[in-house]
C-alpha cells in the first residue's frame, strides 16, 4: 500500500471538503499506474474519479476539439502542447516507459538482446501484433524501416488502432505482441520477452495535467501522481519514476 507523506495528506484532505467528482483521461500506457493510484487517491480524499483511456493522439485530439475534464495523463509532450494552448494549467511529469515484446504464456521467447538479434526474431515471427496510432507501434515501424524489414513484418502484421496488443497474442491471433510494458505486464496469457534492445528503444515520458478550469481537487490529484511514494507503484506496472 501507497505511503504518504504526512504533508501530502494534509494537503490532500484540504480539498476534501465538498467531494468532487473528477473527470480523468489517461493514455493507454499510463492506465495501470492511474487505475491503482486513483483508486488509493479516491480512499485518501473521498473524491470520486471517471476514468477513460485511449491513446495519447486520439485524447489530444479531442481535448482540442473542445472536450471537456479535469486531468489529462498523457505523453509529455502532448500535455505540453495542450499547455501551449491553454487547455492545461498545472502540471507534472510521472513516469518513463520502454518498448517491450511479448509472447503467448508459455511459449519459447527469441532472443532480442541485440538489434540484429531483434531483426532476426521479427523475421522469423509468423505475426506480429502492434498498433497503428499508438506512438509504440509508430516506433516499431521506424524500426524495422531502419533494420530493412517493414514490408515483411507490415505484411504479416495483426494491427489495431489502440488497445492492449497483447490481447491478440494471448487469444492466439498473433505469435508476439510490440507495445509499451506498463500495457504488456497486465495482460493474462502473456510472457513478456523484455524490452527492445537500448540502440532500438525509445523511452516515452507521461505527464499529468490539470484542466485550466478545474476544481483544486484536479490539482491534487496530479500532486498525488508525482509523489514520490507512488514510485513504488510505478516500478511495479513497468515504468519508471518521471
Amino acid at each position: 500500500m501507497l505511503r504518504i507523506f504526512a504533508s501530502l495528506i494534509i494537503a490532500l484532505l484540504a480539498t476534501q471538503a465538498g467531494a468532487t467528482d473528477l473527470k480523468v483521461l489517461s493514455s493507454n500506457g499510463t492506465a495501470a499506474i492511474v487505475a491503482e493510484l486513483g483508486w488509493q487517491f479516491e480512499r485518501a480524499t473521498g473524491h470520486k474519479l471517471a476514468i477513460r483511456y485511449d491513446t495519447a493522439v486520439l485524447i489530444q485530439k479531442e481535448i482540442e476539439r473542445g472536450e471537456t475534464f479535469d486531468v489529462a495523463v498523457l505523453t509529455t509532450s502532448v500535455i505540453d502542447a495542450l499547455a501551449a494552448s491553454g487547455k492545461v494549467g498545472m502540471r507534472a511529469e510521472i513516469a518513463r516507459s520502454g518498448i517491450g515484446v511479448a509472447v503467448r504464456r508459455g511459449a519459447q521467447k527469441p532472443d532480442i538482446s541485440t538489434a540484429e538479434a531483434f531483426r532476426q526474431a521479427m523475421l522469423n515471427a509468423k505475426s506480429i501484433a502492434y498498433t497503428t496510432v499508438g506512438g509504440s507501434g509508430l516506433h516499431f515501424i521506424s524500426v524495422c524501416e531502419r533494420l530493412g524489414i517493414a514490408g515483411e513484418v507490415k505484411a504479416k502484421g495483426r494491427t489495431q488502432p489502440g488497445g492492449a496488443t497483447g490481447d491478440l497474442v494471448a487469444r492466439g491471433e498473433a505469435e508476439i505482441a510490440i507495445q509499451q510494458i506498463s500495457e504488456l505486464l497486465p495482460v493474462e496469457g502473456i510472457d513478456l520477452v523484455g524490452p527492445l534492445p537500448p540502440e532500438l528503444q525509445l523511452i516515452t515520458r507521461f505527464s499529468a495535467g490539470a484542466g485550466t478550469s478545474a476544481a483544486d481537487a484536479a490539482a491534487a490529484f496530479v500532486k498525488f501522481l508525482a509523489a514520490p511514494e507512488a514510485a513504488p507503484v510505478i516500478m511495479a506496472k513497468g515504468m519508471q519514476p518521471g
